[in-house]
């Protein structure tokens, strides 16, 4: 996309309120975001969460090849913040800042509505290193904490984001939203989230994106476009 990387030269924590690097502090809702998940996570018991579950999680099959999608996610946010953050700031904010509205909104709900899910099998149909791997998940990810999906907001923030990108190529962009379909369909997959959860997703990031864009979108076209000399 021929960018080339942010000038960090000079950069330090002291100089954090400088303009040039003021960006770099939204990283730290990270931290407000992973206290807030060791509450949830370990302070409510699953007895007080209220099971997730619609007629369709009964009619989708677990099926671990939708693993390459689940742990794809991981490489798919750490990547999205780090390009934007090295390569494109604006980009970088817009994200980063969609994420934490998702992440505040997810875990209001979280706290207030806490919620769970019961559908991981409690024998996987088949062996293989895949459902091996999927064990080992469900091993520290606990089914609690699940609706609205963060899987599917992140995601979709990121579509977002890229979609929006001029400099991002069309097929960068048709492969990207593949992708993240397949993350949405996936969390149902590995029966990690309910569908309910991934349709709870949606207000969430209409929110989001609203908050992000919205002066955007809302501002008539002739008061965007530069008056013609």
């Amino acid at each position: 996309m021929n960018r080339q990387p942010y000038d960090y030269s000079g950069f330090s924590l002291r100089r954090l309120n400088v303009p040039r690097f003021a960006h770099a502090k939204l990283l730290g809702g990270w931290i407000g975001y992973f206290i807030l998940y060791f509450i949830t996570e370990n302070l409510i018991p699953a007895s007080r969460c209220h099971p997730i579950h619609c007629a369709l999680d009964d009619l989708i099959p677990f099926n671990e090849a939708f693993l390459f999608f689940y742990v794809g996610w991981y490489v798919l946010v750490a990547g999205s913040l780090a390009y934007t953050f090295f390569y494109n700031v604006p980009a970088f904010r817009k994200l980063q800042t969609f994420i934490m509205i998702t992440q505040a909104v997810a875990m209001l709900c979280y706290i207030l509505w806490p919620s769970r899910q019961d559908l991981r099998p409690e024998v996987f149909p088949r062996e293989n290193l895949l459902t091996a791997l999927m064990g080992f998940i469900y091993s520290f990810d606990t089914s609690t904490g699940v609706c609205p999906s963060l899987h599917v907001a992140y995601s979709l923030g990121i579509l977002s984001v890229g979609l929006k990108d001029e400099k991002m190529p069309a097929l960068w962009k048709v492969l990207l939203t593949l992708f993240v379909l397949g993350v949405c369909a996936a969390v149902c997959f590995v029966k990690q989230h309910s569908a309910v959860d991934v349709f709870a997703a949606l207000p969430v990031c209409l929110l989001a994106e609203a908050l992000v864009y919205g002066k955007d979108y809302w501002l008539p076209r002739w008061e965007k476009t530069p008056a013609r000399a």
